[in-house]
Protein backbone atom coordinates (compact mmCIF):
# COMPACT_ATOMS: atom_id res chain seq x y z
CA UNK A 1 0.00 0.00 0.00
CA UNK A 2 1.44 3.39 -0.89
CA UNK A 3 0.57 6.79 1.00
CA UNK A 4 0.30 9.58 -0.63
CA UNK A 5 1.63 13.04 -0.01
CA UNK A 6 4.55 11.40 2.08
CA UNK A 7 7.61 13.95 1.99
CA UNK A 8 10.74 12.02 0.34
CA UNK A 9 12.66 13.04 3.71
CA UNK A 10 10.10 11.18 5.53
CA UNK A 11 11.19 7.99 4.13
CA UNK A 12 14.34 8.70 4.47
CA UNK A 13 14.12 8.85 8.01
CA UNK A 14 12.27 5.64 8.26
CA UNK A 15 15.20 3.59 6.74
CA UNK A 16 17.40 5.43 9.68
CA UNK A 17 14.83 4.35 12.16
CA UNK A 18 14.91 1.20 10.85
CA UNK A 19 18.69 1.09 11.14
CA UNK A 20 18.20 2.47 14.68
CA UNK A 21 15.75 -0.05 15.67
CA UNK A 22 17.87 -2.97 14.29
CA UNK A 23 20.37 -2.00 16.70
CA UNK A 24 18.14 -1.43 19.50
CA UNK A 25 16.94 -5.12 19.18
CA UNK A 26 20.78 -6.60 18.31
CA UNK A 27 21.34 -4.97 22.16
CA UNK A 28 18.11 -6.38 23.58
CA UNK A 29 16.00 -3.57 23.62
CA UNK A 30 12.10 -4.15 23.50
CA UNK A 31 10.38 -1.11 24.44
CA UNK A 32 11.78 2.17 22.94
CA UNK A 33 10.03 5.59 23.49
CA UNK A 34 9.78 8.14 20.89
CA UNK A 35 12.45 10.08 22.39
CA UNK A 36 14.86 7.47 23.07
CA UNK A 37 14.67 6.53 19.06
CA UNK A 38 14.82 10.12 18.41
CA UNK A 39 18.33 10.35 20.52
CA UNK A 40 19.63 7.53 18.41
CA UNK A 41 18.58 8.64 14.83
CA UNK A 42 19.61 12.46 15.55
CA UNK A 43 15.96 13.61 15.32
CA UNK A 44 13.66 15.23 17.95
CA UNK A 45 11.14 13.07 19.14
CA UNK A 46 7.99 15.44 17.62
CA UNK A 47 9.34 14.36 13.81
CA UNK A 48 9.42 10.45 14.72
CA UNK A 49 5.76 10.76 15.91
CA UNK A 50 5.28 12.75 12.60
CA UNK A 51 6.61 10.63 10.46
CA UNK A 52 4.88 7.40 11.72
CA UNK A 53 1.72 9.36 11.61
CA UNK A 54 1.15 9.34 8.22
CA UNK A 55 0.92 5.67 8.33
CA UNK A 56 -1.22 5.07 10.78
CA UNK A 57 -1.36 4.05 15.22
CA UNK A 58 1.35 2.73 16.51
CA UNK A 59 3.23 2.41 19.93
CA UNK A 60 1.03 2.42 23.34
CA UNK A 61 0.83 5.68 24.65
CA UNK A 62 2.72 5.90 28.07
CA UNK A 63 4.71 3.07 27.02
CA UNK A 64 5.99 3.48 24.00
CA UNK A 65 6.88 1.10 20.80
CA UNK A 66 7.62 -2.46 20.84
CA UNK A 67 10.99 -2.36 18.70
CA UNK A 68 10.05 -5.41 16.67
CA UNK A 69 6.78 -4.74 16.05
CA UNK A 70 7.68 -1.12 15.23
CA UNK A 71 10.98 -2.66 12.95
CA UNK A 72 8.39 -5.07 10.99
CA UNK A 73 5.64 -2.24 10.73
CA UNK A 74 8.58 0.29 8.76
CA UNK A 75 9.75 -2.60 6.61
CA UNK A 76 6.25 -2.88 5.44
CA UNK A 77 5.99 0.55 4.91
CA UNK A 78 9.13 1.00 3.30
CA UNK A 79 8.72 -2.36 1.08
CA UNK A 80 11.64 -4.49 2.62
CA UNK A 81 10.13 -6.68 3.35
CA UNK A 82 10.23 -8.90 0.56
CA UNK A 83 13.52 -9.72 -1.83
CA UNK A 84 14.37 -6.97 -4.22
CA UNK A 85 16.68 -8.64 -6.96
CA UNK A 86 18.89 -6.35 -8.47
CA UNK A 87 22.07 -5.87 -11.56
CA UNK A 88 25.02 -4.13 -11.23
CA UNK A 89 25.97 -2.51 -14.64
CA UNK A 90 29.43 -1.43 -14.79
CA UNK A 91 32.12 -3.36 -13.03
CA UNK A 92 34.96 -0.85 -12.29
CA UNK A 93 35.76 -0.07 -8.70
CA UNK A 94 32.96 1.26 -7.83
CA UNK A 95 30.81 -1.62 -9.29
CA UNK A 96 32.74 -4.47 -7.99
CA UNK A 97 32.86 -2.50 -4.47
CA UNK A 98 28.56 -2.49 -4.56
CA UNK A 99 29.22 -5.95 -5.72
CA UNK A 100 30.83 -7.23 -2.58
CA UNK A 101 28.70 -5.62 0.02
CA UNK A 102 27.32 -7.75 2.56
CA UNK A 103 24.75 -5.40 4.03
CA UNK A 104 22.85 -5.46 0.80
CA UNK A 105 21.59 -9.19 1.81
CA UNK A 106 20.46 -8.04 5.50
CA UNK A 107 18.60 -5.36 3.85
CA UNK A 108 16.75 -7.90 1.34
CA UNK A 109 18.47 -6.45 -1.51
CA UNK A 110 20.19 -9.36 -3.69
CA UNK A 111 22.97 -8.79 -6.75
CA UNK A 112 21.79 -11.49 -8.94
CA UNK A 113 23.16 -10.08 -11.84
CA UNK A 114 26.84 -8.04 -12.86
CA UNK A 115 27.67 -6.59 -16.36
CA UNK A 116 30.18 -4.81 -18.39
CA UNK A 117 30.72 -4.00 -21.92
CA UNK A 118 34.17 -6.30 -21.71
CA UNK A 119 33.28 -9.57 -19.59
CA UNK A 120 36.08 -11.54 -20.89
CA UNK A 121 38.84 -8.75 -20.15
CA UNK A 122 37.43 -7.55 -16.68
CA UNK A 123 36.31 -11.54 -15.79
CA UNK A 124 39.28 -12.74 -14.29
CA UNK A 125 40.82 -9.59 -12.55
CA UNK A 126 37.21 -8.99 -10.73
CA UNK A 127 37.12 -12.76 -9.12
CA UNK A 128 40.72 -12.34 -8.19
CA UNK A 129 40.08 -9.24 -6.22
CA UNK A 130 36.65 -10.76 -4.43
CA UNK A 131 38.12 -13.67 -3.97
CA UNK A 132 35.49 -15.96 -5.65
CA UNK A 133 34.28 -16.99 -9.09
CA UNK A 134 31.81 -14.35 -10.79
CA UNK A 135 30.05 -14.16 -13.48
CA UNK A 136 30.08 -10.63 -15.54
CA UNK A 137 27.20 -10.49 -19.01
CA UNK A 138 27.08 -8.27 -21.82
CA UNK A 139 24.64 -5.36 -20.98
CA UNK A 140 23.30 -6.69 -24.90
CA UNK A 141 21.78 -9.50 -22.97
CA UNK A 142 20.27 -7.24 -20.12
CA UNK A 143 16.77 -7.80 -21.48
CA UNK A 144 16.99 -11.73 -21.54
CA UNK A 145 18.94 -11.81 -18.24
CA UNK A 146 16.52 -9.26 -16.34
CA UNK A 147 13.18 -11.92 -17.81
CA UNK A 148 15.41 -15.03 -16.60
CA UNK A 149 16.54 -13.67 -12.83
CA UNK A 150 13.45 -11.46 -12.46
CA UNK A 151 15.39 -8.57 -11.94
CA UNK A 152 13.73 -5.33 -10.37
CA UNK A 153 16.24 -3.09 -9.87
CA UNK A 154 19.39 -1.29 -11.83
CA UNK A 155 22.14 0.00 -10.73
CA UNK A 156 24.13 1.82 -13.15
CA UNK A 157 28.09 2.36 -11.88
CA UNK A 158 29.18 2.96 -15.55
CA UNK A 159 30.89 6.16 -16.94
CA UNK A 160 29.15 9.47 -17.54
CA UNK A 161 28.86 8.86 -20.89
CA UNK A 162 27.81 5.42 -20.87
CA UNK A 163 24.86 6.33 -18.10
CA UNK A 164 22.11 7.35 -20.45
CA UNK A 165 22.67 4.09 -22.93
CA UNK A 166 22.33 1.85 -19.95
CA UNK A 167 19.30 3.44 -18.70
CA UNK A 168 17.59 3.41 -21.69
CA UNK A 169 18.67 -0.74 -21.83
CA UNK A 170 17.05 -1.00 -18.12
CA UNK A 171 13.76 0.67 -19.77
CA UNK A 172 13.71 -1.43 -22.79
CA UNK A 173 13.89 -4.68 -20.07
CA UNK A 174 11.21 -3.06 -17.92
CA UNK A 175 13.51 -2.66 -15.25
CA UNK A 176 11.41 -0.28 -13.32
CA UNK A 177 14.02 0.90 -10.25
CA UNK A 178 17.34 2.69 -11.24
CA UNK A 179 19.87 3.53 -9.13
CA UNK A 180 22.10 5.73 -10.99
CA UNK A 181 26.06 6.50 -9.62
CA UNK A 182 27.53 8.16 -13.20
CA UNK A 183 27.96 11.27 -12.41
CA UNK A 184 25.60 12.76 -14.60
CA UNK A 185 21.93 13.07 -15.05
CA UNK A 186 19.93 10.16 -16.85
CA UNK A 187 15.81 10.37 -18.14
CA UNK A 188 13.61 7.59 -18.01
CA UNK A 189 10.00 7.57 -19.27
CA UNK A 190 6.94 8.32 -16.82
CA UNK A 191 6.44 4.83 -15.25
CA UNK A 192 10.36 4.64 -14.17
CA UNK A 193 11.94 5.28 -11.40
CA UNK A 194 15.53 6.76 -11.58
CA UNK A 195 17.63 7.89 -7.98
CA UNK A 196 20.80 9.56 -8.93
CA UNK A 197 23.47 9.34 -5.79
CA UNK A 198 25.89 11.74 -6.80
CA UNK A 199 28.97 11.97 -4.21
CA UNK A 200 30.25 15.73 -5.08
CA UNK A 201 26.86 16.63 -4.10
CA UNK A 202 27.12 15.65 -0.66
CA UNK A 203 30.72 16.58 -0.50
CA UNK A 204 29.65 20.11 -1.60
CA UNK A 205 27.18 20.37 1.47
CA UNK A 206 29.84 19.19 3.48
CA UNK A 207 32.60 21.84 2.42
CA UNK A 208 29.64 24.29 2.47
CA UNK A 209 29.01 23.75 6.14
CA UNK A 210 32.71 23.46 6.93
CA UNK A 211 32.82 26.44 5.14
CA UNK A 212 30.37 28.62 7.25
Amino acid sequence: MKFSKVPEATIRRLSRYSRCLEQIQAKGGQVVSSAQLASKCAVNAPQVRKDLAYFGQFGIRGVGYYAGDLLLDIKRILGADKEWRMAIIGMGNLGSALYSYKDFLKQNYKIVAAFDINPPQITGRISEKLGKPIEILHPDTLKEVTKERNIEIGIITTPADQAQKVANQLVEANVRGILNFAPTQIEAPEGYIVKDVFFTTVLDNLAYLLSA
